[in-house]
């Protein structure tokens, strides 16, 4: 017997080992066959991924399509009493309703973790699953009563950007283009009230707004309506960010019913300069911080830092735009990308782009950078380019501003629905829109009757009614708002904001035109030309004539800061970053004559006649005017003579040099002017 275990304990340690192999053999098996398992769910869910990023892209791009076939009816239909933003906001509350109730939840693997032992959140986390590493990122807190609410659907998540992306992305076109096309001639012209509207207009505004909504916020408390903080600064913040208009609507009214040229340009240029003040007032806000252990009280030196913090973000970033713009315009006028159009165009598109990112990444805001950079590039790069890439950049960023504007809206309509941390307070809402309201009021009235003080051109009444009416909130209050929802206070600013741009956009921007009829505004009127002459046609000859009265009005609101500027840009940073103005030899020292032929494009010397801007003004003086009466020729100097008008050129001659380059460069040609049977002749010269 115990032989014959001997004999078979050698087969029997065969078929155990044998045994424990197959086991092995189906656990290595089974373990592969679930990694596998794994890794084509893994590939499902990129899969996935990619076709809702593809579906939520496609839904903007339909939403613009739509967008821009409604607008092309309503154009062929006269429909005014909405506009292309609000369409959009319209179209985007539909697609967001559709998200929202119409598709399915498609995930639910959420799963609360408790991290007591830390004491701050972190920006990446790495978290250990069965042996396996996995990052996620943080997308912002959520407060502990909503803990189970959750966003669950996968494309709702999808279609919900980031902010940076409309600060990256959607606004450097936006405020470019605003730089690249200003209109010149009506915005030197109105340049102090401009100023004094978009620097002061908005502090006062912002700080207004700011302490209303503190009352606002007092009130809440009181009544139980307020959940959690809000402070000072937040209300400050609100006000800044609330401050920034964006009258798009009534400005696209304006311009297609040719309305007065000087509201125009007091609207256009308070919107333009006002969006990058607010924007660097916020950031001035956000960077208030006073000493002590209440952070949120009024503390003087942190005043005075943020006032130092909006002065130093405000002129770096404008020298950041000017010199980025200055460069531009060297390397286009010293090379011969001219020949090249593609290239021009293309390294003038990256150069501009890359000004507002170059901007963000100094600590200066991007805005106010990409905004003087396309000034810039409009007054010195425009004359280097050859004439393919003046009209390739001119239509490539008014394209780019269209949709990137109405992209913008459409969100904005979508986000009502898809954006899951609203918080919708009625007290606050309603305070919102009364210190939106006593802040515009405060704003304009005020201010207009200090700077008629000072103007010859007053501003009327019906102007101020109408730039108070036309106080839009839009693209710049959205995407403030929008880049900060962490705390309770933002949420609530956010979804507030929200509302106000709805509400200006369609009900403000739907009555302009009903507006301009009540006000007795002029419509129909040319860019280039102003108000009639309400006396006789001899007053012409005492300075009250309608050219008389454009020149008089440029002088008085011009005279001091632009031909103090002009004189020195035409003689000397023209010829330098362009090919056109005098040669540097004529008007530097001698002993900089080789400098001065270094910097000197030749063309300056083949041309006659100087490469001009093509929205220039034109400023006559006294010796340049001849009125005609009958068979009587009479000079503005007192001569006269039985000929026909001619100019006096006996005069224009002993004009200084800057004053003769200032009227040439602001004119345009020959131009003629008949009025009550005086027949005027102005010596003009259109530009090139």
């Amino acid at each position: 017997m115990a032989e014959s275990l001997r004999r078979r304990l050698p087969l029997l340690l065969l078929l155990l080992l044998a045994a424990g192999g197959l086991r092995a053999a189906e656990r290595s098996g089974g373990s592969s066959s679930s990694s596998a398992m794994e890794e084509l769910a893994t590939e499902k869910e990129a899969e996935e991924s990619h076709r809702q990023d593809s579906v939520s892209l496609l839904t903007f791009i339909l939403l613009l399509t739509l967008t821009i076939l409604t607008i092309w009816l309503f154009k062929h239909r006269r429909v005014r009493f909405l506009h292309e933003t609000g369409l959009a906001m319209i179209y985007g509350l539909i697609v967001g309703v559709i998200l929202r109730y119409g598709t399915p939840s498609t995930s639910g693997h959420d799963k609360p973790f408790s991290c007591s032992q830390e004491d701050r959140p972190f920006t990446t986390l790495l978290v250990n699953v069965s042996g396996k590493f996995f990052e996620y990122t943080l997308k912002g807190e959520i407060s502990p009563g909503k803990i189970h609410n959750v966003e669950q659907n996968d494309m709702l998540r999808k279609v919900t950007f980031d902010p940076e992306v409309f600060f990256n992305i959607l606004l450097p076109p936006i405020i470019f283009h605003a730089g690249y096309s200003l209109k010149k001639r009506h915005f030197f012209r109105n340049l102090g009230s401009i100023l004094a509207y978009a620097f002061l207009g908005t502090a006062v505004s912002c700080f207004i707004i700011g302490n209303l909504m503190y009352g606002v916020v007092k009130l809440m408390k009181l009544v139980g309506q307020l959940s959690d903080k809000f402070y000072y600064t937040d209300c400050l913040l609100f006000g800044a960010i609330i401050s920034a208009t964006d009258p798009v609507t009534v400005l696209a009214i304006f311009n297609e019913l040719h309305a007065d040229v000087d509201l125009y340009a007091l609207l256009f240029g308070e919107s333009v300069l006002n969006d990058a003040v607010a924007i660097v007032l916020s950031s001035s806000i956000v960077a208030y911080q006073p000493t002590g252990e209440n952070t949120h009280a009024f503390d003087a030196a942190a005043f005075f830092k943020s006032v130092g913090v909006f002065l130093g973000i405000f002129s770096g970033s404008f020298m950041m735009g000017a010199v980025t713009g200055v460069v531009t315009a060297l390397v286009t006028k010293f090379t011969k990308l001219h020949c090249f159009p593609l290239l021009e165009t293309a390294l003038f598109f990256l150069m501009s782009w890359s000004t507002f990112l170059l901007a963000e990444a100094c600590g200066f805001t991007g805005v106010v950078a990409v905004l003087f950079c396309g000034i810039t590039q409009a007054h010195y790069t425009y004359n280097n380019l050859s004439v393919e890439s003046r009209s390739r950049t001119k239509q490539l960023f008014e394209v780019l501003h269209f949709l990137a504007e109405n992209f913008i809206f459409s969100y904005m309509g979508l986000a009502l629905f898809t954006f899951q941390k609203h918080i919708f307070s009625p007290v606050f809402i309603i305070g919102a829109f009364v210190a939106i309201f006593l802040g515009r009021a405060a704003h304009i009235y005020p201010l207009s009757f200090l700077l008629n003080l000072g103007r010859r051109h007053k501003i009327s009444w019906s102007f101020q009614h109408m730039m108070m009416f036309s106080g839009l909130r839009g693209a710049m209050a959205f995407a403030l708002a929008i880049r900060d929802t962490a705390t309770y206070s933002h949420q609530m600013m956010f979804s507030t904001t929200l509302l106000i741009v709805f509400f200006t956009v369609w009900i403000v921007g739907g009555g302009t035109t009903p507006m301009l009829s009540w006000l007795n505004i002029r419509v129909g009127v040319d860019p280039d030309q102003d108000p009639p002459p309400t006396n006789d046609s001899f007053q012409v000859l005492q300075g009250d004539g309608q050219d008389s009265a454009r020149r008089n009005r440029t002088k008085q609101e011009s005279a001091w800061l632009f031909r103090l500027w002009y004189s020195f840009d035409h003689n000397y940073l023209k010829p330098i970053l362009t090919h056109s103005g005098p040669p540097l030899t004529t008007t530097l020292p001698s002993w900089c004559g080789l400098i001065a032929h270094c910097l000197t494009s030749p063309q300056v010397y083949d041309n006659q006649e100087q490469l001009r801007e093509e929205d220039s003004d034109f400023i006559l003086n006294d010796g340049d005017l001849t009125v005609t009466y009958g068979d009587t020729t009479i000079t503005a100097n007192g001569s006269s003579g039985p000929h026909t008008a001619t100019t006096n050129l006996d005069s224009r001659r002993t004009k200084s040099s800057s004053e003769e380059a200032l009227e040439r460069d602001l004119g345009a040609a020959d131009h003629e002017v008949t009025s009550r049977g005086t027949r005027l002749v102005f010596p003009l010269e259109y530009n090139a």
